[in-house]
């Protein structure tokens, strides 16, 4: 059986499980990983790899690292004449204009974190969480100039526990999603690859979370609404409300049997209690602004003032 030439593009530690899959794959030759420049990071400010440029020097595979993959003239020629298969995309976080697009003879593949056409963007296993979706998992589309818009050549469902937060779920994709390239490969190598176009009438989106999209809205939201943004944005970048107009961190919450009014604060054997829309919630765990996360039980034994949620 052939091999392929593959150029990998990808930045984070979500892209180095598919990486890993390619570079052990015996039908691909990696040609080269190409990624964002190093970045300062950490306490001193030291100069930090990607964890894909990180993974490629470990293995001694060719890379190329760019702020812009467009304007490479002279490393867009060397791939024009490297007899380039495809390209697979992961979290790369720039856009391929034409040019890039049209290098590999079979295209260019982006590996995206949903069943598209839902949720196409930056946020995606969020968004699915936000929603209180049950299904979710992996698409793999060849790439157009739209965003996340190209033919699907492959899907990947899985289930998401009620309870699974925003990083749990990002765990288990970035290991689903090198199954799914796997599988995909398999599909190009046995000439069984199906070009199936995108539903347009079915599109959602995911735009990139702020960190005030974490604000938790007691009075105008209800309990399932609270729940699945506590879960879906944990842990980045987090939800909150405001106790005593200090920044309430929340991690985790529970239903409360206490009939409280929206916004209404109880505070009962030692239990943080919130009105929301429809329930009542309590504040299990939390972190005041200042101080180190605790239970509700451990906040109010120390708290000799009343307690009020700011809106």
């Amino acid at each position: 059986m052939k091999k392929f030439n593959v150029v990998y593009f990808g930045t984070p530690d979500f892209s180095v499980p598919a990486l890993d899959m390619l570079f052990n794959h015996p039908h691909i030759n990696l040609k080269y990983v190409v990624s964002m420049p190093d970045r300062k990071a950490g306490r001193g400010y030291e100069l930090k790899s990607p964890e894909v440029i990180e993974f490629a020097k470990n293995n001694k595979i060719s890379y190329f690292q760019t702020e812009n993959i467009n304007k490479e003239e002279d490393f867009l020629e060397n791939l024009e004449n490297d007899e380039i298969d495809f390209f697979i995309v992961l979290a790369f976080a720039q856009f391929l204009n034409d040019r890039v697009l049209n290098i590999p003879k079979l295209g260019c593949f982006n590996i995206h974190t949903s069943l598209l056409p839902k949720y196409r963007g930056a946020a995606p296993i969020q968004y699915a969480l936000l929603n209180g979706d049950e299904k979710t998992g992996v698409s793999i589309q060849k790439m157009v100039k739209k965003m996340d818009a190209g033919d699907l050549v492959h899907s990947h469902p899985l289930t998401a526990s009620r309870t699974e937060t925003g990083g749990q779920l990002y765990t288990r994709l970035k290991f689903q999603a090198a199954l799914a390239l796997n599988d995909f490969i398999g599909k190009l190598l046995s000439n069984k690859v199906e070009f199936t176009p995108q539903n347009e009438s079915d599109v959602s989106f995911a735009p990139t979370l702020k960190r005030d999209d974490g604000f938790l809205d007691f009075k105008n939201e209800s309990f399932e609404q609270i729940f699945n943004k506590v879960r879906a944005l944990y842990p980045w970048p987090g939800t909150f409300c405001k106790l005593n107009n200090k920044r309430l961190k929340v991690f985790h919450i529970q239903e409360a049997d206490t009939k409280l009014n929206p916004g209404e604060v109880h505070t009962s054997h030692g239990h943080l209690l919130i009105g929301c829309k429809d329930k009542s919630v309590r504040l299990t765990n939390i972190q005041l602004e200042g101080k180190k996360p605790c239970t509700d039980v451990e906040l109010l034994n120390g708290f000799k003032n009343d307690i009020t949620i700011n809106p």
